[in-house]
């Protein structure tokens, strides 16, 4: 009888002892929750607030004077037309010279080359470039181009987006290019399939929602860019289609109106954050709903 008693208190103290430690893991559980929820409801507050206050000031300013005139004198009338068309360029030629780049590069880490010195010295300067300020990377084309041509143009502006745009695509495509199981590459080589081909017609179409994901967000990050474009391609109030001179784009128009004293430059600098900021927005959704699908 004693020998059950003593198992009896034994086994009700266990089990008391695994009571208060699971109720003490739930306690600690729920602070953690509670933080992580109020950390949450702190980030959702101000982006709401920011979007809201970029809806309100912004959207009274839109019009179609808004893209069909150019960027106007101090108390005039005008659009920004000559900055929505240099922002489009300068976008649209940085992602057509730094996709590639990143695509080939990312293939190259994930199917030729995934433990050489080469690769993990590519994937730390990359990882460098990820983190970088722009403005550094403004910086270093001003010395390596501005400087040299003594001009500002829109061909500098490229340059330092796509250099932005590169160290994205390679991220991206890297990862999506490992996640594809190994098993797909292994029955196409079975089948005498060259890698080359391996490459072009199953992993990367098995990656290209990732891919395309990669590139879109490349796209968003720099298209709100200011301090790179404000050491290469500078400004211009004026239409300006050539790319060997200075060009107006989204981003520093809105950088000098914003902090301008003149109130019709202010409500154009509150239009172009509400384009821009739709553009972002929209991007990141079609990025998204890639991801989705895939």
């Amino acid at each position: 009888m004693s020998t059950s008693s003593e198992s009896l208190l034994q086994t009700h103290a266990l089990q008391a002892q695994r009571q208060a430690h699971f109720a003490r893991r739930k306690r600690v559980n729920q602070i953690a929750l509670t933080l992580a929820m109020m950390a949450m409801a702190f980030g959702v507050f101000w982006l709401i607030w920011i979007l809201w206050e970029t809806i309100r000031l912004g959207i009274g300013g839109l019009s179609l004077t808004l893209f069909s005139e150019m960027t106007p004198p101090p108390n005039e009338a005008g659009g920004l037309a000559n900055a929505i068309f240099g922002s489009l360029v300068m976008v649209a030629l940085a992602t057509f010279v730094g996709t590639p780049i990143g695509i080939m590069a990312g293939v190259y880490l994930a199917e030729y080359d995934r433990r050489s010195w080469l690769a993990s010295t590519t994937r730390f300067v990359n990882d460098i470039l990820l983190s970088a300020p722009s403005i550094i990377i403004g910086l270093f084309v001003y010395a390596m181009v501005v400087a040299r041509f003594k001009s500002f143009s829109a061909y500098a502006g490229i340059v330092a987006l796509a250099l932005i745009v590169i160290p994205v695509v390679i991220r991206t495509t890297e990862n999506m290019l490992t996640l594809v199981p190994s098993a797909l590459r292994e029955a196409a080589y079975a089948l005498g399939t060259p890698k080359w081909k391996v490459i072009m017609l199953i992993t990367l179409r098995a990656a290209r929602a990732g891919v395309i994901t990669g590139v879109l967000l490349a796209v968003a990050r720099i298209a709100g860019e200011t301090a790179p474009l404000l050491f290469t391609a500078l400004n211009n109030q004026f239409w300006n289609a050539d790319l060997s001179k200075p060009m107006a784009s989204l981003p520093v128009t809105i950088f000098k109106f914003a902090m301008s004293p003149y109130e019709n430059w202010q409500h154009l600098a509150w239009a172009g954050v509400f384009l821009i900021t739709l553009a972002v927005l929209g991007l990141n959704i079609l990025a998204r709903v890639l991801t989705r699908q895939k």
